[in-house]
């Protein structure tokens, strides 16, 4: 039976000789090729894919021979005991057993948390450290462990955590905050460009496993501080605040890692209504959320009301769940599909009450990003975006708010005056019957970013055709009157929302005019 270790292992940047020993270990894995490539070589895809979802059996056939990468495999992710000479043949086990990464099980030694290899952006080889059985499949992994356990579970790698790394802008900066640290990956890739990170968490075994995730993958240790929201952090300000906070609607706070404590979606909302107060001029905020659907409310005006004052904000909902959906869901992460019908029809109707209290019908989840602009017209797009995106999008964050930027201080007369080119990786679809004159319409689609899609119409397709940054806006569309026979005032008139609408989502990049 798998449970939660009750002793950490201690990694402490700041004593020479766990130093040493953490660097030892290190050079262990990377020497065994315990590295994300490594463990794809060694399973294979098929095994590999089926312990993304928590099927172990092929990672165990593929592990059954006695090298070292096989026997970290077995140690760190399967949880299986090993063998004293397995383990030494692969690892310093006197300094693991000193430092508490491996304990002493009868004859055999076994892991004492998970130790999950992941490549870092730039190609680096980097470990995150969790507790047994939550790395993969959050903590429906873990069989048989106490409610008291279970609460104070640190979860490990999963899609929410690698996404919210994907949507992050990278840029260097001075101070980055990671609120609700976890098992610190937010923090690891903030170390990468940030001078200073701050790691926060409630739940303090979560800032044990930050440093352990910080110093195994080489980083500079984090300033780690216990607390709920930015109480933590006083009155501090960052460049760049980072969080996939606790977000589940839930009725109570049964599980530390998921269930926020606050009724509904207050949490998240709390959480983005303070960050214009920890953001320096200029800086972001970027944060997973929930969303309650309200029952005669529209779901865009209620997250509008949460952008405080001075910032701009990008709103995308990537999902939404009916609430028994949601409902079953987060049931099966608790593992009460395991208990006896009664009670998981009690569990069960707690969260239908809950939802029907709260007038909620659906629960909406995306990402939050907030930039401190300190304008009076702040600009705040709340959209619904389903589909496939290209990761990593911070380079396309970033553009977003400067197309915005561009945008609200840009008229009609000045959009028409300016140079467009088309952006890179967007390419024109026409859609009609075979053998039709003409096209029933033309769509617009990017292969880079977010993906987009949207149909224009003849003149569009002309304008966004031959803008590549060598004529104003409106001498091309004077030209594209001739053409079609149309007035070139009313067509001056009436294009400039179409230019606004393809340059706000990325079809079109403003220039400099050529020379």
């Amino acid at each position: 039976m798998v449970g939660v270790s009750t002793h950490l292992p201690i990694a402490d940047a700041q004593d020479p000789e766990s130093h040493a020993r953490t660097a030892r270990l290190r050079e262990a894995l990377l020497a065994a090729a315990f590295t994300a490539d490594g463990l794809l070589e060694l399973l294979g895809a098929p095994a590999y894919a089926a312990l993304a979802r928590s099927e172990t059996v092929p990672a165990l056939r593929a592990t059954r021979g006695d090298s070292p990468l096989e026997t970290l495999v077995r140690l760190f992710l399967l949880q299986r005991p090993v063998e004293p000479r397995r383990a030494q043949a692969a690892l310093p086990v006197e300094d693991c057993l000193a430092d508490g990464w491996l304990v002493q099980d009868g004859d055999e030694l076994r892991a004492s948390v998970d130790v999950r290899p992941y490549g870092g952006p730039e190609g680096q080889d980097w470990w995150i450290v969790s507790d047994l059985g939550c790395a993969v499949g959050g903590a429906g992994g873990i069989r048989g462990a106490g409610e008291a356990d279970r609460a104070e579970l640190v979860l490990g790698v999963g899609g929410a955590s690698t996404t919210l790394a994907g949507i992050t802008v990278r840029r260097p900066v001075a101070k980055a905050l990671d609120l609700g640290t976890g098992s610190g990956i937010q923090a690891l890739h903030a170390a990468q460009h940030a001078t200073r990170v701050t790691a926060t968490d409630l739940n303090p075994r979560a800032l044990r496993i930050t440093a352990l995730t910080l110093a195994l993958s080489g980083a500079g240790a984090a300033d780690l501080r216990e607390g709920s929201l930015f109480e933590p952090v006083g009155d501090e300000t960052y460049d760049l605040i980072v969080s996939n906070p606790p977000f589940v609607i839930s009725p109570g706070a049964r599980l530390t890692y998921r269930d926020g404590g606050m009724g509904g979606d207050d949490l998240c909302r709390t959480l983005v209504q303070q960050a214009a107060a920890h953001l320096n001029d200029g800086g972001y905020c970027q944060l997973l959320a929930n969303w309650q659907h309200v029952a005669g409310e529209e779901w865009q005006d209620r997250l509008r009301s949460w952008v405080p004052r001075g910032c701009d904000a990008w709103i995308v909902q990537r999902e939404v769940q009916d609430i028994t959906q949601y409902a079953e869901l987060w049931l099966r992460d608790a593992g009460d599909h395991r208990a006896d019908d009664e009670t998981y029809a009690a569990r069960y109707d707690a969260w239908l009450d809950e939802f029907e209290a709260r007038k909620t019908h659906a629960i909406g989840f995306g990402w939050i990003t907030l930039r401190k602009s300190g304008s009076n017209a702040p600009s705040i797009t709340v959209e619904e975006w389903p589909h496939p995106v290209e990761q990593p999008l911070g380079e396309s964050v970033v553009a977003h708010f400067d197309r915005q930027d561009y945008l609200r201080v840009t008229d009609d007369a000045a959009l028409l005056a300016a140079h467009f080119r088309l952006a890179d990786g967007v390419v024109q679809e026409q859609v009609g019957l075979p053998g039709a004159e003409d096209p029933e319409h033309v769509v617009l689609r990017q292969n880079r970013g977010m993906r987009r899609a949207t149909k224009v119409d003849t003149v569009g397709a002309g304008f966004a055709g031959v803008c590549d940054g060598s004529l104003p806006a409106g001498r091309i569309l004077d030209a594209i009157a001739q053409l079609v026979g149309e007035d070139p005032v009313l067509l001056r008139d009436r294009t400039p929302a179409s230019i606004r609408m393809l340059v706000e989502q990325g079809f079109l990049e403003p220039v400099a005019a050529e020379g």
